[in-house]
């Protein structure tokens, strides 16, 4: 009996000192992991609303936006509907104004929908930039953009010189409710006004999508089987109204103006499947806009208007674009 005692002591003293060392091996040997603490120190927190997030015309503002963001130590916030869609795109716009951001960059698209929050949000101390798309009657602070009624002008001085003789037109318009692409149709409108060889047959909408261009470029067609041009108002119609040509209808040679030098444009001007695109600045655009929240959270008062810069090019055109592209992003 006093055997099985003695026995028991000592594995019961046998187990206590193996869990003590265990227990204080461990905190002898254990190295905690520092988890650092420190998060970089922003001057601001500014949020970009594009008009659909993973659009190519969109990315390369966010790209100006972002470049600029870096270099003035401010936090930027890239965030908007995942598809164009007006009703969205306000949701975000006044979930971004409640969140008490210190500046927003956003289009003016709708005065009806877009003016009352702008001005909520500058009486609540939130800077606005409308970019790429004004509304002068509102609050904002300063608008950085294209004049996109001389954009439209412009386009439309284009096709007078490249073009001869009877001309058909359909329209591909991006958005039929956004202000800046009503412009756009309304500057190309008053520049062939007086061009009584030139005739507008239709305008259908694409919802600023490839798609949505091609359903439009083949709805045109189909009710207008006359056309001899088309004009598109967005990035990605060029594509659409290609697309449609080089499949219903390939030996014709329309002739094709759109917006926008995204790459896939830039091939199909290449390839003469497009004959002239209107250049705009889109990183521009976002680098001007932040640089200008930056100065207006300064105290500072920055002209109103901002207007980058818009002209046209064509085949003979790409060779000097595209050198002066490459220059413009070693900058």
């Amino acid at each position: 009996m006093k055997k099985k005692l003695v026995y028991s002591i000592f594995a019961l003293a046998f187990l206590i000192s193996a869990f003590l060392m265990f227990f204080y091996g461990q905190q002898t040997f254990y190295v905690k992991k520092e988890t650092s603490t420190t998060e970089p120190k922003y001057d601001y927190h500014f949020v970009l609303i594009p008009e659909e997030e993973d659009n190519e015309y969109w990315r390369q503002v966010e790209k100006g936006a972002r470049d600029a963001a870096e270099k003035q130590g401010v936090y930027l916030e890239y965030i908007g509907p995942k598809r164009a869609n007006l009703n969205d795109h306000v949701r975000v716009f006044d979930k971004e104004i409640a969140g008490k951001v210190d500046g927003i960059m956003v289009q003016g698209l709708s005065n009806e929908a877009f003016t009352p929050l702008i001005n909520k949000a500058v009486e609540k101390g939130t800077s606005i930039i409308t970019i790429d798309t004004d509304l002068p009657e509102s609050r904002r602070d300063v608008y950085v953009g294209t004049d996109n009624y001389m954009a439209g002008f412009m386009a439309g001085k284009a096709f007078i010189e490249d073009t001869k003789g009877e001309q058909m037109v359909g329209i591909v318009i991006g958005r039929n409710d956004a202000i800046h692409q009503q412009l756009r149709v309304e500057g190309f409108k008053e520049a062939v006004k007086n061009e009584l060889r030139i005739k507008i047959v239709g305008m259908k909408e694409s919802n600023i999508s490839k798609t949505g261009a091609v359903q439009a470029t083949y709805d045109l067609l189909k009710e207008n089987p006359n056309i001899t041009a088309f004009y598109g108002t967005s990035a990605l119609d060029g594509v659409g109204i290609a697309q449609v040509i080089r499949t219903m209808r390939p030996y014709s040679d329309p002739y094709v103006i759109t917006f926008d030098t995204l790459p896939e444009n830039i091939q199909l001007l290449e390839a003469e499947e497009i004959d002239a695109i209107v250049v705009q600045h889109p990183y521009e655009m976002g680098y001007t806009a932040v640089n200008m929240l930056v100065e207006l959270k300064k105290g500072n008062h920055p002209e109103k208007i901002q207007h980058t810069p818009t002209s046209i090019i064509r085949k003979n055109d790409l060779n000097q674009f595209l050198q002066e592209h490459i220059q413009e992003n070693n900058k």
